[in-house]
């Protein structure tokens, strides 16, 4: 009786992790989130091009085009996502006129291997947690002999975990044991099927995750997690300053970096956005997840209240990206295209 009550609650488990299994995953299948688009008053079939990733730094530039505040452009925008540093490279390398959010260093290393590419402004300085199964874990010092799940090595989350690692006097290669993964929706999944115990993610993957593990299906058979690690207040701790690092913002490419003009119409019209989804998290996201697939309402307002985010123009951010570019720089040169961007990079808009 005994071994058949087991073998009962055992087939119950492994029905209930693929009940939930499919449900999870089902997301990633759903229909495509429909295009966000905007039409200029008198565009004449001028086009632009404004894309990001689903992270906290593209939120303004989709409430920005959802809510009209671009329509005096003669333009049609049409708003696209990037979803790994492949399509993003793609995009910036295409000749049609683009806005992009993107990492910091990758702007510094499109502009260093000559690509045209103008910065128009820093606006994410902290969006990255290790997330945890184990809410005992409070500090870096922590996961030492521990697995953790990182999405794009040799980018931006591999290296600032480095750089801190490396601050705290450990040897990420012997001290921890990292599982490099293509992206953080591939990381989430490791976890959620507890095949890993810590993940590090950025916004809004961390908030998103938080949420799902605490809804029907998930929460029968899904870890309990803990947001654990902040990545900039180990950054702040260890250099002694700010708890933030000039992480994401946006860049001009192609024929729209030689439209000034155009880059200062959008930083400002990004600034407002910004602000509003700040005061007004709740209806920010209730406006722009459906323009994002997998993402949930929620989500958009825990990760506006999560992330540490501030529009700065190049020249008022030059000092903080130079120190924080020098620190790439020495752990992997190439993450800025293998040297320091020069004095043009920083130019502020005329």
């Amino acid at each position: 009786m005994r071994k058949i009550l087991s073998f009962n609650k055992k087939t119950l488990f492994i029905l209930l992790l693929v009940a939930a299994g499919i449900a999870f995953f089902a997301l990633k299948k759903r229909a495509p989130a429909p295009e966000l688009a905007s039409k200029g008053m008198n565009s004449h079939g001028a086009k632009l091009v404004l894309a990001g990733p689903p992270a906290a730094v593209s939120f303004p530039l989709a409430y920005a085009i959802a809510s009209g505040e671009f329509k005096d452009l003669d333009k049609d925008i049409v708003f696209k996502i990037w979803m790994n540093p492949d399509q993003l490279r793609t995009l910036a390398m295409s000749e049609e006129p683009a806005i992009l959010a993107m990492p910091s260093n990758v702007a510094a290393n499109l502009y260093n291997r000559k690509i045209p590419v103008r910065p128009m402004n820093i606006s994410t300085w902290g969006i990255l947690y290790i997330l945890s199964r184990d809410k005992t874990k409070t500090r870096l010092a922590d996961y030492k002999n521990q697995e953790i799940a990182i999405p794009f090595r040799g980018d931006m989350p591999d290296i600032v975990f480095q750089i801190i690692a490396r601050k705290r006097g450990f040897d990420v290669q012997k001290d921890f044991k990292i599982r490099y993964v293509s992206s953080p929706f591939d990381a989430l999944t490791l976890l959620l099927t507890r095949r890993v115990d810590n993940v590090l993610l950025p916004e809004p993957a961390v908030s998103m995750a938080l949420r799902k593990t605490g809804s029907y299906p998930l929460k029968i058979i899904a870890p309990t997690l803990f947001r654990s690690v902040s990545l900039q207040k180990e950054w702040g701790d260890v250099f002694r300053q700010e708890a933030s690092m000039p992480q994401a913002g946006l860049a001009a490419v192609g024929k729209a970096a030689q439209d000034n003009e155009l880059m200062k119409r959008i930083n400002a019209g990004y600034a407002k956005a910004l602000a509003f989804c700040q005061r007004e998290s709740a209806k920010c996201g209730a406006m722009i997840a459906p323009y994002f697939d997998q993402l949930m309402p929620e989500a958009v307002t825990d990760a506006m209240q999560a992330s540490k985010l501030e529009m700065v123009t190049m020249d008022k951010a030059e000092i903080r990206l130079k120190d924080f570019y020098q620190k790439l720089y020495d752990i992997e040169p190439a993450s800025i295209g293998g040297k320091m961007p020069d004095a043009d990079f920083f130019n502020p808009l005329n």
